[in-house]
């Protein structure tokens, strides 16, 4: 399997528990043979001017850098190969939600990851929808992201 796809990272990291998924996902990718992990595009590792919100949340309320970065993650969406969404089925994220309905209406390949305990639960109608396929965490590393295929949620949709 040869590195040639490049993901889009949709994720949030606003509490414990995202965070802990984030990183294991991100772990899980830069295990992955076929994901290009280097030219793909992190949002965290995209902050307008390199300003990092945690450490300056009053950017957070700046229009400029608020602007610049939500071009840039949109940037980050057309130009990467495959969306990945970092998906929480007790914490839904209405970032990730409009980053989903927008790398669709690019025509993107919709992943979502969902960690292990939670995969089952029931997820938002939209965010079923819009996947082309739901893996558990522990699946990401082994998944050829080169063979792209479909395939449904096991959960329900609500």
């Amino acid at each position: 399997m040869t590195k040639t796809k490049t993901v889009y990272f949709g994720a949030g990291w606003f509490n414990d528990k995202q965070n802990d998924a984030y990183k294991k996902t991100m772990k899980a990718l830069e295990e992955n043979p076929t994901i290009d992990l280097e030219n793909s595009y992190v949002p965290l590792d995209h902050q307008y001017k390199g300003i990092n919100v945690e450490e300056h949340p009053e950017y957070l309320r700046d229009r400029e850098w608020e602007t610049a970065t939500y071009r840039g993650d949109l940037t980050g969406i057309k130009t990467s190969d495959i969306m990945i969404g970092v998906y929480l089925p007790d914490e839904e994220d209405v970032g990730l939600g409009m980053e989903l309905g927008y790398a669709l209406s690019q025509g993107k390949y919709i992943v979502l990851i969902i960690p292990d305990e939670d995969y089952g639960k029931p997820i938002n109608l939209m965010s079923w929808g819009v996947c082309d396929i739901a893996l558990k965490l522990s699946e990401v590393k082994d998944f050829d992201f080169n063979k792209s295929r479909f395939d449904f949620y096991d959960g329900a949709a609500y």
